[in-house]
């Protein structure tokens, strides 16, 4: 495979990246001059032409998206999607630390295209760093007349605020976001309405990711054209992948979405294979969310449709979680269920007690108290929850089931050896200790 030319991550390494000063020298703010010039719809013409499809996890056509703001609107808001709340992804992170102008130019543009007069960049409360490097990049922004009233002297004007959350991850989904920045508690809302026709402040309202935000401007600055050439024809332009786990390079790479999980761990110049003693069991590649690869299962190319042909839910966020042959799959399973327990919002009711009744059972069987029939009652109860069932306001019991689901299914001789090694005698005590 030849060797991918980097896009988004072009000026990370570079001495004062983050200055305005430094990005400028390096063609930044060159789309936005460009855009300035064009109308909104043919910007959204050649968003739509990039086929960019949205880097947060759903994978929505951002141009499509656009598309549905109503055309008699007098006022429309951008919000930016830098929550990054699915374990353990860090791609906006890495975009935001190393080129916050990049987002910005990618905001500007995006913000001019549906004619938004504010945007609110939504960061995870966590990223303290993070705040002070965007913030910082936002200020030099405004006293450059890049932001602000009449921006390089066009007739568009452009706020930009950013909004802190407070670490949940529900918040991920537009509409939880939406109340967050609304000053109430961060719950997803029932649609429709969809936020295009009331969003934040009941106004119409446009939610991207930071990543896919960051693509706008090499779209503009290069066209539609030369995006859509990159990658597979359903899964086009540059895509940021995060690893972690016992390999020799963790880190944040950028690839087409022709990839496969195979290359993103074994190629020197990404992952670089498995640290020395360890042996790959399984990999959770598109955050945890959407589901367990087993180590026969690797050459799953990384876009947007085959991860579906191995029983995934999707992309995702492209944040692959490796573990290897020491790792008790029993402990993997109740991680994943702890965490979806603590962070449904409870609006829903499967939801709720869904994922709290997985968490209870995946701790009985870690704990070695495990039964055959619990292995049973986690996949019905994983068939009855979620949005695609149509039984819940967001997808977040979609991505609480599908983990549970996948390492079920393909881990389960392993499981019910673990539990068949029980002594039935511990496990008895375990039970009383645990009621």
């Amino acid at each position: 495979m030849a060797k991918f030319e980097p896009i988004l991550l072009k000026n990370r390494g570079v001495v004062n990246s983050t200055a305005l000063k430094v990005y400028e020298s390096r063609g930044g703010y060159q789309a936005l001059r460009k855009a300035l010039k064009m109308t909104p719809e043919t910007i959204t013409e050649e968003v739509k032409k990039a086929n960019l499809r949205g880097r947060g996890g759903a994978g929505f056509p951002a141009g499509v998206k656009w598309g549905f703001l109503p055309k008699d609107r007098t006022r429309t808001l951008l919000c930016v999607n830098g929550d990054e709340s699915e374990p353990p992804t860090f791609c906006n992170r890495v975009l935001m630390e190393n080129d916050p102008h990049q987002l910005i130019e990618g905001t500007i543009i995006s913000a001019f295209a549906t004619q938004a007069q504010v945007a609110y960049i939504y960061l995870r409360v966590e990223f303290h760093e993070v705040f002070h490097i965007v913030q910082k990049a936002i200020d030099e922004a405004y006293a450059a007349g890049i932001l602000g009233k009449n921006i390089l002297g066009s007739d568009y004007s452009l706020d930009c605020y950013i909004h802190r959350g407070a670490g949940a991850y529900v918040c991920g989904e537009e509409t939880g976001l939406i109340e967050s920045i609304e000053g109430k508690r961060g719950q997803p809302r029932i649609k429709p309405p969809f936020p295009a026709i009331e969003g934040l402040f009941r106004l119409p309202t446009v939610v991207n990711n930071v990543e896919t935000l960051s693509c706008v401007p090499h779209i503009i600055e290069r066209g539609g054209d030369w995006f859509s050439s990159i990658g597979p024809e359903h899964s086009t332009g540059p895509k940021l992948f995060s690893i972690s786990g016992p390999v020799k390079n963790p880190g944040c790479y950028e690839a087409a979405m022709d990839i496969t999980m195979r290359d993103l761990l074994e190629r020197e110049d990404m992952g670089g294979g498995m640290l020395p003693g360890k042996k790959l069991k399984g990999v959770l590649p598109g955050g945890i969310s959407m589901g367990v690869l087993t180590a026969d299962e690797l050459d799953m190319k990384m876009d947007f449709a085959d991860p579906a042909k191995y029983g995934l839910l999707g992309l995702g966020t492209a944040a692959a979680v490796v573990f290897d042959e020491s790792t008790d799959i029993r402990a993997v399973l109740r991680n994943v269920a702890r965490f979806y327990a603590s962070e449904s919002c409870g609006q829903c009711t499967q939801c709720r007690e869904g994922t709290a009744w997985m968490n209870k059972m995946a701790t009985r069987i870690e704990s070695g108290a495990g039964r055959n029939e619990d292995l049973d009652i986690l996949l019905e109860t994983a068939r009855n929850m979620g949005m695609m069932p149509g039984l819940s306001i967001c997808g977040l019991p979609d991505g609480a089931t599908f983990p549970i689901e996948t390492i079920v299914k393909k881990y389960r001789g392993e499981l019910e050896a673990a539990i068949a090694a029980q002594s039935a005698e511990a496990a008895e005590q375990i039970l009383q200790t645990m009621n």
